[in-house]
């Protein structure tokens, strides 16, 4: 049996995602900072706050008390906040630089030991040269960032594969921080799950734009 981990298992791509993959048989681990909130699966369920390295560091932890390795990783941890530079507290910047980048660093980095050999690595960004809109610094920061980290981690781990999935508006609560309503055409965390799964069919690696 494969499996695979979810950070941000909670969020509606995350569940989604831990969704689809229990439905295809997979085994998963499912990692969110509120455990409660991720949807009643069969599948394991660690709490971790990607804020706190040491909270990372337990749930990897436990992980390795449940599973020999992971075949599929995937970070769907995400924040965003719509203020001005000039307005913004240094804790929002944080807040947010936390949640997409820093976080997304800290869950790899403890979480490569338990990886198998040919393991695929999945993060969620974001098309960020179209979101540098007032407002949007710390997000399209944060995400510009994790593509960078993104394209280094591939040219470290091979023959680990390491996709930076792009994907136009995706239909979740995240829009309601937004600045702007969701633009028609946008996909739903179900339709973007597919793509992410057959991307690891197809032995994808590099940057999936959709």
């Amino acid at each position: 049996m494969k499996t695979a981990m979810v950070w941000g298992a909670s969020g509606g791509i995350g569940s989604a995602l831990v969704q689809r993959l229990v439905d295809e048989g997979w085994e998963v681990l499912s990692v969110a900072r509120d455990p409660g909130a991720v949807p009643p699966l069969s599948a394991e369920v660690i709490e971790a706050d990607v804020a706190d390295p040491r909270s990372v560091q337990e749930a990897v932890a436990r992980s390795e008390e449940l599973v020999h390795e992971v075949d599929l990783w995937i970070y769907a941890v995400g924040d965003i906040t719509s203020v001005k530079a000039e307005e913004m507290p240094p804790e929002d910047w944080e807040r947010i630089l936390v949640a997409n980048l820093t976080g997304a660093y800290l869950s790899v980095h403890h979480s490569l030991p338990l990886l198998a050999a040919d393991a695929h690595i999945v993060f969620l960004g974001a098309v960020s040269e179209r979101l540098r809109l007032p407002g949007l610094a710390a997000y399209a920061s944060a995400k510009a960032g994790l593509e960078a980290f993104a394209d280094v981690l591939r040219k470290e781990q091979r023959p680990r594969r390491v996709t930076l999935v792009r994907p136009k508006a995706v239909q979740t609560s995240l829009w309601e921080k937004a600045p702007f309503s969701l633009p028609p055409g946008a996909m739903s965390p179900q339709a973007l799950v597919e793509r992410i799964l057959q991307a690891n069919q197809d032995g994808h690696s590099g940057v999936l734009n959709l």
